[in-house]
């Protein structure tokens, strides 16, 4: 594990599982349409049983009809995972960087954590969103998330003690050291 403290609020690079992650929430690299999928998509579901789909079912009925955007997201219970929520978010799938890739996966984070402060959750986990099915090449998705927690810590409502963890789980080991380059560059 690699971890450092950054404006109040301790940064954790670990490799993993994130269903095993013990965190108020942990964030699902979903695809738009919120009934799960592959990779940590289908684990969560898997893993959260039926209410986080009838929660979603709920989400895609009210709010997001045609289904979650990329860059945005959603909250629901964690349903019979450890933590206690779920927040959803769509990773932009990779097309070489130039269709707006990097802004998109900066939301995913950015919105991610403002979804955690609203609850006035403590602990979040994040996988590597986009690097998987979506094929986003993990040395820049790392450095993209790791700037946007930053960039998200440096604002005025997480300063006044809001999140106390933000994990980053990754699930191999190259993923892993990718994050440790990244975040050694970004919090330098």
């Amino acid at each position: 594990m690699y971890s450092l403290d950054y404006n109040c609020t301790k940064i954790s690079l670990l490799q993993g599982d994130i269903i095993d992650q013990e965190t108020e929430a942990i964030v699902n690299a979903a695809n738009s349409s919120l009934m799960g999928g592959g990779g940590v998509d289908g684990a969560i579901h898997r893993a959260g049983g039926a209410s986080i789909m009838l929660q979603c079912l709920q989400i895609r009925k009210k709010e997001w009809p045609n289904g979650l955007p990329a860059g945005e997201a959603v909250i629901t219970t964690g349903g019979n995972l450890r933590a206690r929520y779920v927040i959803h978010t769509v990773g932009p799938i990779w097309k070489g960087g130039s269709s707006g890739e990097e802004e998109k996966l900066a939301s995913c984070h950015e919105n991610s954590l403002r979804v955690a402060l609203v609850k006035k959750l403590k602990s979040v986990s994040f996988p590597a969103i986009s690097t998987g099915a979506y094929g986003y090449p993990v040395s820049l998705a790392s450095n993209v998330a790791l700037k946007a927690v930053k960039k998200t810590l440096d604002s005025e409502p997480v300063a006044k003690g809001g999140l106390h963890e933000i994990r980053f789980v990754l699930f191999t080991l190259g993923d892993y050291e990718a994050y440790v380059t990244a975040m050694k560059a970004v919090f330098h």
